[in-house]
Order: structure tokens, then sequence, then C-alpha cells
């Protein structure tokens, strides 16, 4: 692979396999659930909903729709640790990943506002919902989690964070999430697949380098190391057929 950094601090990662008449893309933000604070968990993975409800040039929906049109598919995920975004599609839509990525990264800021922010907040809602609360042995993870660490420790919170955090985000909240993490500076792309190198730097120069560079990005928690001092045996109660033993 070949590895460089814009001037904006956007690390671009190139890896070219011509076997197939594909290339994939990903945007890789350095920021997830373990970066957040108590009261105001939940930010990261709202923050990846949001992302698909358009920027300044593209319509909300339409990021789907263009992909789709072109054979392409597209997806995000968020953990402790990351937040990624991308992309698989024929080699000839390059251009337009590349272009779709850039402006959400560039120019999502300027549409957003609260409705969008309710509409994705339900949603994730109901995602907990359906994952957590209302699922057989949906609560177990979170449950493990929070005896495994401490409560102030950055794992000790679900990567979809809680109802009453939820709730309790606003339009600046989520804004200033954006200002902090969603910066060049703070991500890698990564190109794989079905390309010609010399087009791909131009295009990512073109689309990416005139993003201004965002502010320094707050250094990531570092928690001392967890030690447990003794075997811990936990009941769960809850609406299940079955007993389910996790070790």
């Amino acid at each position: 692979f070949e590895k460089y950094t814009l001037a904006n601090g956007l690390e671009v990662i190139l890896h070219q396999d011509r076997s197939v008449p594909l290339v994939a893309v990903e945007m890789y933000y350095k920021v997830g659930s373990g970066d957040e604070q108590k009261g105001r968990t939940g930010f990261a993975h709202l923050f990846e909903h949001v992302m698909f409800m358009g920027s300044e040039n593209v319509p909300v929906g339409a990021f789907d729709q263009w992909l789709e049109a072109a054979g392409g598919n597209n997806n995000g995920t968020t953990n402790a640790d990351r937040t990624n975004y991308y992309e698989t599609l024929p080699s000839n839509a390059l251009p337009l990943a590349l272009w779709l990525e850039a402006d959400r990264m560039g120019r999502l800021l300027p549409t957003m506002d609260q409705a969008k922010v309710d509409l994705q907040r339900d949603v994730v809602k109901n995602e907990r919902r359906q994952s957590y609360d209302n699922r057989p042995y949906g609560r177990a993870n979170e449950t493990i989690s929070a005896a495994l660490y401490p409560p102030s420790h950055p794992y000790s919170w679900p990567t979809i964070g809680s109802m009453a955090d939820l709730s309790a985000a606003t339009l600046e909240d989520v804004k200033s999430f954006f200002r902090t993490y969603y910066a060049p500076n703070n991500a890698s792309l990564t190109i794989a697949g079905d390309f010609d190198g010399d087009s791909v730097r131009v295009w990512v120069q073109r689309y990416f380098g005139n993003i201004p560079r965002g502010p320094t990005v707050p250094p990531r928690p570092t928690p001392s190391r967890v030690v447990l001092p003794r075997d811990t045996t936990l009941v769960l109660e809850d609406r299940v057929q079955l007993p389910r033993a996790y070790y």
C-alpha cells in the first residue's frame, strides 16, 4: 500500500488490486463511544446516523440513491474506538464515492437542523429498543461491561448510549461534536481495488484538499489499567425462555 497525508491532515491509504473491476472506499474517523463523557453517551453512534441526512450538495436520501444507481452500496459502523463509513462500487464510479464523502465531511454542518437530529435520535432509540431493551438477552453485554469497568472508564457504557443521554442531546451538542472530530486531520481515507494511482491522487486532492483543517482534537482518554480483584458472578433476570451463561 501507499500512504501519504494532505496539507489539511487527511491521511490517505491506497491499495491497488486489479483482479476485479471494483473499488472500496472507507472514511475512518478517529472517534468512538470511548471518547464520550458520562451523561453524554451515544453521540458517536448518533452522528453516524446523522451523516446520512444529506449535505450542501447532496439532498436527503440522494447519497444512497446515487450510489445504488451506479451499482454501489454503502454503510457505516461505530464502536468504542472509531467510526467508519464505506462504499463498494464499480471502478468507474470511484469519483462519485469520493465526492460524496468529501461533501459530507466539508459541507454537512450548514444543513444540520433540529428536525434531522430529532429524526435520527428517534431512529437510534428504536434501534436500542430492538437490539438491547426488547430483545432476549439484549441487556447482557452492557451489564457485563458495567461490571468489568469502573463507571468513569470509557468502555463501561455501550456504544449506543442510554435513553436519557440520547434525549438530552441538543442540536448544539451535535454540531460541537462534528466540529471537534469530523475534520480531515482526524480521519483516514482508504481506497482499495481497481484504480489508477495518478487519477486517484488528483481526485482526492480535488475533493478533499480544500476542506479546512479542524481544531486540535482533544487527547483520547487514558484510563488506568483495570484490575479485577476477585471473581464476580452476576444474575440478570429477564423475560427469556432459557437461561444463558456468559463467561
